[in-house]
């Protein structure tokens, strides 16, 4: 008897073509479950998870009445949704919220410079110093949430029940365990 016969069968019995594709299938399944290879992003791989703190500048917004902003969620010692370069985050906590003043300066007679509250009547724009407080990722080229580097100048997306707007990263503090 022919180790391969006229139809290309061995022995026979088994098509070489069907082998051969039993034997890729065979392979993958074992590259797959016995060397599975990395997980997680390139962000995670040899970071520590550490609490961060993130201070953001809100300017201009324009808003009726901030009090009612501050009643629906988006408060002190609340949540609120982050997107970080057009990448869902998720929720951060708001640690503090400030209210800046709204100012003009001012020159006196004997040539010095005073900040004054504004005395316009546009009553409906706000400037905000807000901290958020979450999670973070550190590697060696800074803190990541989600898969975002935070880094100072970067815009951040607020959202939440009746608000969306923007605000820019002023200052990253990383908190050490």
């Amino acid at each position: 008897m022919a180790i391969l016969d006229s139809k290309g069968r061995l022995f026979g019995k088994i098509n070489i073509l069907d082998l051969g594709a039993a034997l890729v299938i065979l392979l993958v399944i074992v590259g797959i479950f016995v060397f599975p290879g990395t997980t997680g992003s390139i962000a995670q791989v040899g970071s520590k998870t550490v609490p961060i703190e993130v201070d953001l500048a809100v300017r201009g917004l324009n808003v009726r009445d901030p009090e009612r902003l501050f009643d629906n969620g988006f408060a002190k010692g609340g949540k609120t949704n982050v997107i970080i370069r057009n990448q869902p985050y998720g929720q951060i906590g708001i640690k503090d919220i400030k209210v800046l003043p709204r100012t003009v300066n001012v020159f006196q007679p004997d040539g010095t410079v005073k900040e004054l509250p504004d005395p316009k009547t546009n009553n409906f724009s706000t400037d905000m110093l807000l901290t958020l407080e979450g999670k973070a990722q550190v590697t060696t080229s800074g803190p990541v949430l989600g898969n975002s580097k935070v880094k100072i100048g970067m815009p951040f997306e607020l959202e939440g029940f009746n608000y969306n707007f923007n605000a820019t990263v002023i200052d990253v503090r990383v908190k050490d365990k």
